[in-house]
């Protein structure tokens, strides 16, 4: 049996969804229409590309192996349109990014406002994720990471520096002893990520700090500085996240400082696709004049 190309697609969208239904609301079709459409390809290809369980669809072997291939179509017919025609200043379809919990609250949603003013077409999603995004399952076009990878055919760019600063709540460091040095943060109780659900090392900032014990934790940035605010202890907080918490004020920053990196990651087919290097050079230049605006404002 020959193999239908629109059953790609629909292969595509389910492995990267891992269910049926998932895939459908992507595809905007019925679970059972998706359904059929794969198992008219396991059909064609002879082999079985999903496992299928209570939990939804995970490649099989012979699927690992079909959707790199059926990436590479994709990529072949995106950059074919793209081609065909030909360049516009307007952006248009749909762009996923990827990117950490700081980054995807403090910065992305104005950057993005931005270009989308720009480019009406354009249709933007921001996927704030706890843990690395999987580009290769195609979980979004592009991410934004601390550390640049240093596996896979990527494209890594750098985006911009940005600091950190230790914080706690001026309403209740008024009712505390003060605090003159690091040696007066013994026994204060500290905010800060989960340790056992920290995905990337640059993210451990109480470790640099020789901090034993994490008395209040969150994956999501937003959280710990309302748990600074409400007085609950003190957090290493983004500078750029700062002026969202008017509350909150640097501690010892002469002393306690800290420096990290973004990064925009992409496949490095990608590279030859004018629209999402049109977006990237967008979002770069946008991310790096608003991380330096907001830090102004600290």
């Amino acid at each position: 049996m020959e193999p239908h190309w629109d059953d790609l697609k629909v292969f595509l969208a389910v492995a990267r969804a891992e269910s049926l239904s998932g895939a459908g609301r992507e595809l905007r079709m019925d679970p059972a229409t998706v359904g059929r459409r794969i198992a008219r390809l396991e059909d064609a290809a002879g082999a079985a590309l999903f496992i299928k369980s209570p939990q939804g669809y995970a490649l099989s072997a012979a699927g690992e192996r079909l959707v790199q291939h059926g990436e590479q179509v994709e990529r072949a017919m995106r950059a074919g349109f793209e081609a065909l025609v030909g360049p516009s200043d307007q952006l248009e379809g749909p762009i996923r990014i990827g990117a950490p919990d700081g980054c995807a609250n403090f910065l992305l949603p104005q950057v993005c406002a931005a270009i989308g003013a720009e480019h009406p077409g354009l249709d933007i999603q921001i996927l704030s994720q706890p843990r690395v995004v999987n580009l290769s399952r195609r979980e979004a076009d592009m991410a934004i990471t601390v550390s640049p990878p240093t596996a896979g055919r990527l494209l890594v760019q750098r985006i911009s520096d940005y600091r950190l600063h230790l914080v706690g709540s001026a309403a209740a460091l008024r009712d505390g002893p003060p605090i003159l040095g690091p040696e007066d943060l013994r026994g204060r109780r500290m905010i800060g990520y989960i340790p056992d659900m920290i995905f990337d090392a640059e993210l451990d900032y109480l470790n640099d700090l020789g901090v034993q014990r994490v008395a209040l934790a969150s994956n999501s940035v937003s959280v710990q500085l309302r748990l600074v605010a409400e007085g609950a202890g003190l957090a290493i907080a983004h500078d750029f996240a700062l002026p969202f918490a008017p509350g909150l004020i640097k501690l010892l920053p002469d002393k306690i400082a800290l420096s990290r990196s973004f990064h925009l990651v992409r496949h490095a087919d990608d590279a030859r696709s004018p629209r999402l290097s049109r977006f990237a050079t967008r979002l770069i230049a946008g991310l790096r004049r608003e991380i330096a605006r907001l830090e102004r404002l600290t």
